[in-house]
């Protein structure tokens, strides 16, 4: 109550009332501004609701190298999941239990599907004939410039059903639902991956564009070929939490496999050795360097030169030669063991061709057949 004496207004709070032969209060006298707390912040008008993580969406790709920064042997890893719980964590064992941290990651991929069928299309030059229709689960697309398509930009990587991935580029993309693009003007088989083209990739099949939300996965050299199982999920959950995925994924070291040789030529005769065929062919280089036009030669990043030449007669092997530069001589004691005869014009050869590396063997095929 407030009391009014001498002109003041003075607050007091009421401590007792006693009635008697007259009636008596007590009060205290109160100082407001000096005891009441000040004001705070106000309630919210509704309560907030738990933020609930779901299972990813999680891709372990084996690529080729794609940055300097990225060693050559390391697997790639995409994640995608709403909400995002802001850092993905990656546990690795070589059995079922004892998981060990491997690494986290914050990056959320942009990852789809094809809408349909995709079919094989020219390299080293533009599929005009061809269109990738996809839909994201989040992210954006948009067209670039020649100039940007040289220098990496839209880049993805489509995985096929030997699981396997081609790395596509597209200079132009068209929205033509929400989440749904139209990729036209495209770069096919990138980075060596043309050996990955299949006739068709069917609709459904995963597509992961290839950008810094990609993770490289810490692993040794040592560690390629070996069968880790992988728990990838939310960094604040624990390892055992119903919203960690498990995979079980070999990596092979794609990154170190050499590129399939180039330009083959048709044989030719040796004059001093009669009935002898020199096979030759142009090497290409796995190295991201080795794009330069000013280079006389691409680098050799192998630690030796080394091809296998395997002569076909249908699926079988009827011989294998060794070389240690881009020829190898078929020679004509050879193919009257493998033929019975020196091949004559009109004659067809069919022939594989591999690069070797001193680490991981026989690098990406290219088979030719030869017509004489």
């Amino acid at each position: 109550m407030t009391l009014e004496h001498d002109g003041r207004h003075i607050p007091l709070r009421l401590v007792s009332i006693a009635d008697a032969e007259a009636r008596g209060i007590e009060a205290v006298r109160q100082d407001r501004e000096a005891h009441d707390l000040p004001p705070g912040s106000p309630r919210p008008s509704s309560l907030s609701k738990a933020v609930v993580f779901g299972a990813p969406e999680v891709v372990l790709m084996d690529l080729p190298q794609l940055t300097e920064d990225q060693p050559a042997h390391r697997p790639l890893i995409a994640a995608h999941a709403v909400p995002w719980p802001g850092e993905m964590a990656v546990f690795r064992s070589p059995s079922t239990d004892g998981f060990e941290l491997l690494t986290t990651f914050g990056g959320r991929a942009r990852i789809g599907a094809l809408v349909s069928d995709f079919y094989a299309g020219p390299t080293s030059r533009f599929d005009l004939g061809n269109a990738l229709v996809i839909d994201l689960l989040s992210g954006t697309l948009e067209s670039i410039t020649d100039l940007a398509l040289f220098g990496g930009a839209n880049a993805l990587a489509i995985e096929t059903a030997s699981g396997a991935w081609e790395i596509v580029q597209a200079g132009t993309a068209d929205l033509i639902a929400p989440g749904r693009y139209q990729l036209t003007r495209l770069l096919r088989g990138q980075r060596g991956t043309e050996v990955a083209m299949a006739n068709p990739v069917v609709a459904g099949a995963r597509v992961v564009m290839l950008d810094d939300a990609l993770a490289s996965l810490p692993i040794a050299e040592a560690d390629l070929g070996l069968p880790w199982n992988w728990r990838i999920g939310p960094a604040s959950r624990s390892v055992s939490d119903e919203t960690y995925v498990a995979a079980s994924v070999t990596p092979l070291g794609v990154g170190l496999r050499p590129f399939s040789v180039a330009h083959v030529e048709q044989p030719w005769r040796r004059p001093r050795t009669p009935g002898d065929l020199t096979i030759r062919w142009t090497r290409r280089s796995r190295a991201l360097a080795a794009d330069s036009w000013g280079a006389v030669e691409v680098p050799l990043i192998e630690e030796i030169e080394a091809y296998e030449v395997e002569i076909l007669d249908g699926a079988a092997v009827k011989r294998t030669l060794t070389a240690s530069t881009t020829s190898a001589i078929y020679s004509a004691a050879q193919q009257t063991a493998d033929w019975g005869g020196l091949l004559a014009t009109g004659d067809t050869l069919t022939i594989r061709i591999f690069q070797l590396s001193a680490l991981i063997g026989r690098g990406a095929s290219k088979t030719v057949t030869l017509t004489f």
